[in-house]
């Protein structure tokens, strides 16, 4: 609940706090385009490490795994410790890490270095979330600096490809992690000075066995989910997200009965964030399925070069500074319910006009559709964040923030596998279709694959053969994306509709109050 000055009424933040979330925004910016500016590297690291490729996969996925994994235990190690201690400790850390992982002399090393990037990860992201329940008390101001967080999250995925992709043109691979450190260096440097720091006094024993098993449920499910994706269901993969969902179950119990738990049990049996959690996770996979094969779509199917797709990427800014003023509009002026179901309409919206596009649609359709549905998912994403974040005592923030983090990630490897299966399986589908004259049995085997493997099959065969086997595959692929775009929508628009039910009843500004009050708050210590 928001701290009350000598007057009765709610402090308001001043400028240093401002000031502050901007320094707070800084690092989850950057472990935002750490997730995808490897894509980029990825072809001059073979090129100078010759990882196999069992550790190219590893090089990849490793750091978003750590990162899933350990956000829970590090969320609760924050509300014990002193958020901004963990905060400034996982800084450091991340910059430590970001110089191995430049200067990684084999593939080992590199995976290292990105197992603990993502481990410094999980320590920056609950602990910025949690830091602005500390600092903005006055609920307006909160959901305004939880919208400028999200967005920084959501820009970091934007600018990600465009610095990799500069980078690579002009330095060497591990300059796409040193551009790390002088950001990290400033946090470092700043954080004490203008962070707040908050840790409850008596926190009792960590529960040492309760993190291990969210670790190992978070991976295994994680894991199961992204293999299926990638290779389809198979034994391991299955026995993997099994394992993890029983490894849940048993944390979730062992939560019940903790003296003192990591997360807080009640939180998902409230209804506010507990419907918050489980939109988030369908937001989540929604946006997944409409902005899949975005990136594939402008370079393959529209012929743009890797560089200049991603500064068309930009013309996302003004839909997403959009998406932040109108869902501090809404939530100030209507029910959380039916702000929450604004955004996800919105972003319903441009999945379908994604599912509209066609191979030789015009660009700006689909800067228009990808535009609203980015704007739609950042508005939901700024609410969810602000009621889950709320709906904890102030002392269980952090582990709230991971949860949230917990369910983003969830949410997005879900629709990866389920909503990427479907729309291989459309591209499939299609290119098995009658043969093109003139093209090998080979060839076309080859090309049914991915799109990837059609376009250089085109090249290779050039002629006629090669033109029609162009056009089928990018038809198939841009049907492929109309499908999932078309699924992510009705995803989106029924848990719209689920948000309006289950919030009926809560009113604009009374979302905290409501969910805090489950249990009350302690003292905490604050610097």
């Amino acid at each position: 609940m928001a701290e009350p000055d000598v007057t009765g009424t709610t402090a308001r933040a001043g400028r240093k706090e401002w000031i502050g979330l901007a320094v707070l925004v800084l690092p989850c910016l950057l472990v935002s385009m750490d997730l995808s500016v490897l894509f980029l590297a990825l072809p001059f690291i073979s090129a100078d490490l010759t990882p196999t490729g069992t550790q190219q996969l590893w090089m990849m996925d490793i750091y978003g795994f750590v990162l899933a994994g350990m956000l829970i235990t590090m969320g609760a190690l924050g509300d014990r410790i002193g958020r901004r201690r963990l905060l400034i400790a996982g800084a450091g850390a991340f910059g430590a890490a970001s110089v191995a992982a430049a200067y990684s002399g084999s593939a080992e090393a590199l995976i290292a270095a990105r197992a603990l990037l993502g481990l410094a990860g999980a320590t920056l992201m609950p602990s910025t979330m949690a830091l602005i329940r500390t600092m903005f008390h006055d609920p307006l101001q909160r959901k305004s600096a939880i919208a400028i967080w999200t967005g920084g999250m959501t820009g970091g995925a934007v600018i990600g490809p465009i610095v990799g992709g500069f980078l690579m043109e002009h330095y060497w691979w591990g300059s796409a992690f040193l551009v790390n450190v002088p950001a990290m260096a400033l946090l470092l440097v700043l954080g004490p000075v203008l962070l707040p720091e908050f840790r409850v006094p008596a926190p009792g024993r960590f529960d040492v066995s309760g993190a291990l098993l969210s670790l190992a449920a978070v991976i295994a499910v994680i894991y199961g989910v992204k293999e299926t994706a990638v290779g389809g269901v198979a034994p391991l993969p299955l026995l993997c997200l099994g394992g993890g969902l029983l490894l849940g179950a048993v944390f979730l119990h062992r939560q019940r009965r903790a003296a003192a738990p990591l997360i807080e049990p009640a939180l998902l049996r409230h209804r506010t964030s507990g419907t918050s959690l489980a939109v988030n996770i369908v937001v989540m996979f929604g946006f997944i399925g409409g902005s899949l094969h975005t990136n594939q779509y402008l370079q393959l199917v529209l012929d743009m070069r890797p560089f200049a797709a991603a500064l068309w990427s930009l013309a996302v800014v003004p839909a997403i500074v959009a998406g932040v003023t109108l869902s501090g509009t809404l939530a100030r002026r209507t029910r959380p319910g039916h702000a929450l179901a604004v955004g996800l309409f919105v972003a319903a919206g441009g999945s379908l006009l994604l599912a509209a596009l066609r191979a030789d649609s015009p660009l700006w359709l689909f800067v228009t559709a990808v535009s609203a549905l980015a704007s739609g998912v950042l508005m939901a994403a700024t609410l969810t964040a602000d009621m889950i974040l709320t709906a904890a005592p102030p002392e269980r923030a952090g582990a709230a923030s991971a949860l949230s983090e917990t369910s983003t990630e969830f949410g997005g490897a879900l629709g990866m596998a389920v909503l990427g299966s479907v729309g291989a399986a459309v591209y499939g589908g299609r290119m098995a279709e009658p043969s093109i004259q003139g093209l090998s049995p080979e060839a076309a085997e080859a090309a049914g694959g991915t799109l990837a493997a059609a376009v250089a099959e085109a090249a290779r065969v050039s002629g006629p053969a090669g033109d029609a086997l162009l056009r089928a595959a990018r038809d198939a692929f841009t049907q492929g994306m109309n499908v999932t775009a078309a699924a992510g929508a009705v995803v989106m628009a029924a848990a719209a509709v689920l948000a309006m039910v289950l919030l009926r009843r809560v009113e604009p500004g009374t979302a905290a109050r409501t969910a805090s009050s489950a249990e009350p708050a302690g003292p905490a210590v604050r610097a």
